[in-house]
């Protein structure tokens, strides 16, 4: 497969599992799961055919690990970044002394003015790794990225949880915790 074509399908895939799986005749269960067959049949439905095989290598290949196979194989989720109900079932978890969010330079003022908001997400998205936070916040336009007080924010109560794929997720992140790379935004 392709570079453009894996993308295609990625994305796809991501549009489906995380966001509109009715519009191919999904169902997700309560974790977020669909059986891999009934992807595929509703993939093929879609006008885009992917074989068992493809659905593989995008799963293995995806550089952010967006999917993630059950144990089994023939149950496939998106490990994050849902707008439909579902529950990932993750653990609470001690996060870094700090995590980092990119976004673009476009939202900032938003964001310092309210803080991050999880928006129609279920979380807001953190990275453990600046680089990652760069990548991330490019995807939107000039990446800004901020740094998280993850360590304060976890003593006053505020609950982490990290995806299969190492993405960190919280409810909010009140502006107070927020840093720009020359020290803190308050």
């Amino acid at each position: 497969m392709n570079d453009k074509r894996r993308i295609r399908v990625s994305k796809f895939l991501s549009k489906h599992l995380r966001h509109d799986p009715e519009a191919i005749g999904l169902t997700l269960d309560a974790g977020g799961w669909t059986a891999v067959d009934a992807l595929l049949d509703g993939c093929r439905r879609a006008g885009l055919t992917i074989t068992h095989e493809d659905l593989i290598e995008v799963v293995r290949t995806n550089s952010k690990q967006r999917f993630a196979f059950d144990e089994t194989g023939t149950r496939i989720r998106a490990n994050q970044g849902h707008s439909v109900e579902i529950d990932l079932q993750l653990q609470p978890a001690e996060p870094p002394a700090v995590l980092f969010h990119g976004t673009a330079d476009r939202f900032l003022t938003a964001i310092l003015s309210d803080g991050l908001k999880k928006m129609d997400r279920h979380h807001v998205h953190l990275s453990a790794d600046e680089a990652t936070a760069v990548t991330v916040g490019t995807r939107h336009g000039r990446a800004v990225v901020l740094t998280v007080d993850a360590a304060g924010m976890a003593r006053a109560g505020h609950l982490f949880y990290v995806s299969e794929n190492g993405v960190w997720l919280t409810d909010q992140v009140p502006r107070p915790f927020l840093y720009l790379p020359e020290g803190p935004t308050a």
